[in-house]
């Protein structure tokens, strides 16, 4: 095996930086029910398992605070299964939650920051505020960097629309 060269450590370097696409995702909704009915759906890792788009299998980790979750992203022709960690890294109940997610798929990586807000609608429903900061690293990144923002932001209206579906009836 050739010995690494410090030209080819740097070519590497560089072909990850070229590699990568970031995005932020935000949205507003109004939701039908109180705050403590929102958050209690939303902090839970089974129920949010259950609404989102393509999850394979969740365990949790440490109860109400990590899980660990597997699933597939469709992105085109391109479908990667990322194995992911996911934990809350701020709980200020019933108000603003923030989370970090971490996965991995064969050459590529992502990582997520989340933050939730809550605040109490007319007639008693919910505001809810949420932005997600996303780093794609790698062949996925390199490959289907156009197809990334609008396919995330598919992904969090089935999510959201499962969401009201579940918690509003």
């Amino acid at each position: 095996m050739p010995k690494a060269t410090t030209p080819y450590i740097f070519a590497t370097l560089a072909a990850k930086r070229l590699t990568s696409s970031n995005m932020l995702i935000e949205g507003k909704d109004n939701i039908k029910v109180t705050r403590k009915e929102v958050w209690g759906f939303l902090t839970d890792a089974e129920s949010v398992s259950n609404c989102t788009p393509g999850i394979e299998s969740m365990k949790i980790l440490e109860p109400g605070k990590k899980f660990q979750a597997v699933g597939a992203l469709r992105l085109g022709t391109i479908k990667v299964k990322f194995k992911s960690t996911i934990e809350w890294t701020e709980l200020k109940e019933p108000d603003h939650a923030k989370m970090k997610m971490n996965g991995t798929a064969p050459g590529s990586s992502i990582d997520v920051g989340s933050e939730i807000s809550l605040s109490d609608g007319p007639d008693g429903t919910t505001d809810l505020a949420w932005t997600a900061d996303v780093r794609v690293v790698g062949t996925i990144a390199s490959l289907a960097a156009r197809l990334m923002k609008p396919v995330s932001a598919k992904m969090a209206g089935q999510f959201f629309t499962c969401l009201k579906k579940k918690i509003e009836a």
